[in-house]
């Protein structure tokens, strides 16, 4: 008897099934690990006029190499650029169809970094712990266990995390650092949020911004959505957005309300929490499969023995009939 492909698969699949569906559900969950109430930054877009000042001071603040155009030329607005190794944070143009007076359309600009998720997936990603969420809020990069694997890249649904493709022997990922030196040890606003003339950026406790934005929303329905971006989005996160435009006119993303490592670190933590569950179907797989290899063998073995009793008696009559002399049965 052998096993077909798809009966081996069936057979490992209801083994899969029933070593995660008799455990209890409370076990397989995968518990919450956002901080209680980080700090974050709540960017009103209605306020924002692209002056790039948030650019040039994260710039400064980085020591980030200076930008081919200088901060206060309008150019680099006229195309759609993303945070890069030299640049953590960008102001995007968009025009969402709202009109003046004069039928001019209206623009729209939009801060993009690094979102500090409350529960990252960049975090789970990265198998040396060189990302870590931290109180603070800030989704800290530590170069000094980093080994260039770049998970949290792919892992980011931001798509984020850069990397220093230019430097062949100490390359890093660079992203956003949501200032993390100033907020912790000089008890300062992040550069962006210091530096914006219009005050287009609110720094505080994320529970209080929050409200803020809410008071907002409520206050003044014809200049804001009653919508506040981050504030559900892969769980949460640090930075904050409230917005007069729909926000997938302005370049946001569509993202579901679990956060990204709910799924995956479920099921990794449903296999792995006891070694046994892994050991055990392994253990059964390769029982099924020798069990169908040895019937397998003993079927031929017995076959061949057969056939060698029936050439055997064949041989036996045709020597008892004899032959003569030119060699042909009598």
């Amino acid at each position: 008897m052998r096993i077909s492909r798809r009966a081996f698969f069936g057979v490992a699949s209801t083994i899969t099934a029933g070593i995660f569906i008799g455990r209890p559900k409370a076990a397989r969950a995968r518990p919450p690990k956002a901080p209680l109430d980080p700090y974050g930054c709540l960017v009103d877009l209605t306020a924002c006029v692209g002056c790039r000042k948030c650019e040039q001071a994260c710039n400064k603040v980085n020591d980030l190499p200076l930008p081919k155009l200088p901060f206060d030329d309008p150019r680099p607005l006229e195309g759609k650029r993303r945070p890069m190794a030299t640049a953590f944070t960008v102001v995007n143009r968009y025009h969402a169809g709202r009109r003046d007076e004069r039928n001019n359309l209206i623009p729209t600009f939009v801060k993009v970094q690094c979102m500090h998720c409350q529960d990252p997936g960049c975090v789970s990603a990265c198998i040396v712990g060189a990302m870590t969420k931290k109180d603070n809020g800030a989704a800290h990069y530590d170069v000094s266990k980093c080994i260039g694997c770049r998970y949290c890249m792919v892992a980011c649904p931001f798509q984020i995390p850069a990397y220093e493709y230019s430097d062949p022997f100490f390359p890093r990922v660079r992203k956003c650092t949501f200032c993390y030196e100033r907020i912790t040890k000089e008890g300062g606003n992040p550069a962006c949020a210091a530096i914006c003339p219009v005050e287009g950026i609110t720094f505080g406790k994320r529970s209080q911004l929050l409200e803020i934005a809410r008071q907002k929303t409520k206050n003044n329905p014809a200049r804001y959505l009653n919508r506040i971006y981050g504030e559900q989005e892969v769980g949460g996160t640090s930075w904050l957005y409230i917005s007069r435009e729909p926000f997938e006119k302005l370049g946001f993303l569509d993202l579901p309300s679990q956060p990204i490592p709910h799924l995956t670190e479920t099921i990794q933590h449903g296999i792995f929490r006891y070694m046994w569950s892994p050991l055990t179907l392994f253990a059964v797989l390769a029982s099924i499969m020798w069990t169908c290899n040895r019937k397998q063998i003993t079927g031929e073995s017995e076959y061949d023995r057969t056939v060698a009793k029936e050439d055997i008696s064949l041989i036996h009559s045709w020597g008892d009939k004899g032959t003569d002399r030119k060699g042909n049965i009598k």
